[in-house]
């Protein structure tokens, strides 16, 4: 299930396969001792095109940068030494040393990892999610839970994504009925809820998604947001997205390292990797707000795009199928554990929010003319 290759990958394949040699030789990255620079290979779970895989370099340049080349981590592209779905054993391996994707591609190691993006997070965004993960104590069971499975690796969930679209379609879905029967890619315990709806469901990473949409394997997909979309080639297989979900309305991304060679690090730079990952976080949420408009705005102008809003309907849909899929995850004990504090954090954080913030609709409305945000529409 390797991502589409590009021309970007071929190079860094070869340097990675050199390193790779030399480390088999008995000449590690991060060596005892060691007084140079320490490099370290990466791999993001995203075609080089994507920007998501610009936010795994975001996040490289910036350690780069704050050690002062102490520490050089190289990224490449999704399929250049694993497929997207085999990052976390090729990190806890060491055949990388570290990675950057989603925790939901996980999910087939151990289910409760959706419950970090995958699902409607009792109403949270992804930032609240994130909120919980450092203050309300996510990152201690994220621990207890990749240590179940045995994986050696350190993980730092950072970068709070935007609501992401129910998915392109053929035409509008105006019920929760019309997606019975639709050959339909997600990820993630999406999978249960949307099997649940109805729908045939094939997981398969960003990059296969638009040719498998083009040859008619899918009859709709959800990837994540305008730029993504935009750059893998949706609106050349779909003219209808359908915008607001609750199947992942409160993803994040994840820097992972192997944590063998991370606890090696020095302390400094240790510090230093866990205050690149905030700023990363916020420094990727302000690029994602501008870029992610941007296109939006041009897939309508210049690609002939419609964005319509999915029927409350089928959004009370989502959270019937949810949780029912929910409910056949009691047999396992952190699934539960795990949910239970979320939900804790979600009732306070949620209703203060609800309760706090002030709805933008009015004030656009006020200066930009009393219709909708742009073409969308309901369905």
């Amino acid at each position: 299930m390797d991502f589409l290759k590009t021309k970007d990958a071929k190079p860094a394949r070869r340097k990675f396969m050199g390193a790779a040699a030399a480390a088999t030789l008995g000449a590690p990255m991060i060596a005892k001792g060691q007084t140079g620079p320490i490099s370290m290979r990466w791999q993001s779970t995203w075609p080089a095109k994507d920007i998501f895989h610009e936010y795994a370099l975001d996040f490289a340049k910036k350690v780069n940068d704050m050690t002062g080349g102490e520490l050089r981590i190289e990224v490449l592209p999704a399929g250049a030494v694993v497929p997207a779905f085999g990052l976390l054993d090729a990190v806890s391996k060491g055949t990388l040393d570290g990675g950057h994707g989603v925790l939901v591609y996980h999910y087939g190691k151990q289910n409760a990892l959706a419950l970090w993006g995958s699902g409607p997070a009792f109403g949270m965004d992804a930032n609240m999610l994130l909120a919980w993960h450092k203050y309300g104590g996510g990152k201690q069971l994220l621990e207890k839970l990749y240590n179940s499975i045995n994986a050696n690796v350190v993980s730092f969930p950072y970068g709070p994504m935007p609501t992401q679209p129910l998915g392109w379609f053929k035409k509008p879905v105006t019920k929760a009925a019309d997606m019975k029967g639709l050959k339909f890619r997600t990820v993630g315990i999406s999978i249960d809820v949307f099997t649940a709806m109805g729908a045939a469901v094939n997981a398969l990473p960003g990059g296969e998604i638009v040719p498998a949409m083009d040859r008619g394997l899918l009859d709709a997909a959800e990837f994540n947001n305008a730029t993504s979309d935009r750059v893998l080639g949706f609106p050349d297989v779909s003219k209808v997205c359908m915008l607001q979900s609750y199947h992942q309305n409160a993803e994040q991304f994840e820097i992972m390292f192997n944590k063998t060679k991370f606890d090696a690090l020095p302390a400094k730079i240790k510090a230093i990797i866990e205050n690149a990952v905030e700023a990363a976080s916020a420094d990727m949420s302000w690029k994602a707000i501008d870029r992610y408009s941007k296109d939006y705005i041009e897939m309508q102008e210049k690609q002939g795009v419609k964005f319509y809003i999915t029927p409350p309907s089928i959004l009370q849909a989502q959270l019937d199928a949810y949780d029912q899929a929910a409910k056949k995850r009691a047999d396992n004990p952190l699934f539960v554990e795990i949910e239970n504090s979320q939900r804790a954090f979600a009732e306070r954080a949620v209703r203060w929010d609800l309760d706090t913030n002030v709805q933008r609709r009015m004030a656009y409305n006020h200066y930009f003319g009393k219709k909708p945000a742009g073409p969308a529409k309901k369905a």
